[in-house]
C-alpha cells in the first residue's frame, strides 16, 4: 500500500502530512457531461423550466461545492480557493450540456478533488432540477483534464 499516500505503514486510512511541502499556485481543470433527451436540452436553452435557470442554478452548485470538498471526501485537506470557475457548453449533436470546472489554490496540497466534485455537482444540480421531465437523463465522461503546480508540476490528460 505504500504507493497509495492515504494509508500508512500498517494499512490505515490517515490524512496525508502536507506541513512540510512548499506552497505553490495550483489549478485543476475538471469536466463532465449530461445527456438528456431533445426536448429537455431546448428547456435549458430557452429558460423555460419552471425552476428558472438551470445552468445560472448549476454554475453556483458547483462553485459551492468545490468550497466544500473537505467537507464531503474524508481525507481531503480544507483548502482556501483563490478562483473556482464553472462553464457550460450545449452539444446539441449529443443532446447534452458538458460542464468544466477550474479551480485554484495557493497552498501545499492540489485542487483535483475540488475541481472533480464541482463538475459532479453541477451536473447532479442539472439532473436535479430536471428529473420531473427527464428521469433517464446520464452522467458520464467525468474527468481530470489538467493540473498544474507542487512537485508533480504539470499534467495535461491525452484523451
Amino acid at each position: 500500500m505504500s504507493d497509495l499516500t492515504h494509508f500508512n505503514q500498517a494499512g490505515e486510512a490517515h490524512m496525508v502530512d502536507v506541513g512540510g511541502k512548499e506552497t505553490t499556485k495550483r489549478v485543476a481543470v475538471a469536466e463532465g457531461q449530461i445527456e438528456m433527451l431533445a426536448s429537455t436540452l431546448d428547456l435549458i436553452k430557452q429558460g423555460g423550466h419552471k425552476k428558472g435557470d438551470v445552468l445560472g442554478i448549476a454554475r453556483i452548485a458547483g462553485i459551492m461545492a468545490a468550497k466544500k470538498t473537505a467537507d464531503l471526501i474524508p481525507l481531503c485537506h480544507p483548502l482556501a480557493l483563490t478562483k473556482v470557475t464553472i462553464d457550460f457548453e450545449v452539444l446539441e449533436e449529443n443532446t447534452a450540456v458538458r460542464c468544466q470546472a477550474q479551480v485554484a489554490t495557493s497552498g501545499q496540497t492540489g485542487v483535483e478533488m475540488e475541481a472533480l466534485t464541482a463538475v459532479q455537482v453541477a451536473l447532479l444540480t442539472i439532473y436535479d432540477m430536471c428529473k420531473a421531465v427527464d428521469r433517464a437523463m446520464v452522467m458520464n465522461q467525468v474527468k481530470l483534464l489538467e493540473k498544474a503546480g507542487g512537485k508533480s508540476g504539470h499534467w495535461l490528460r491525452n484523451k
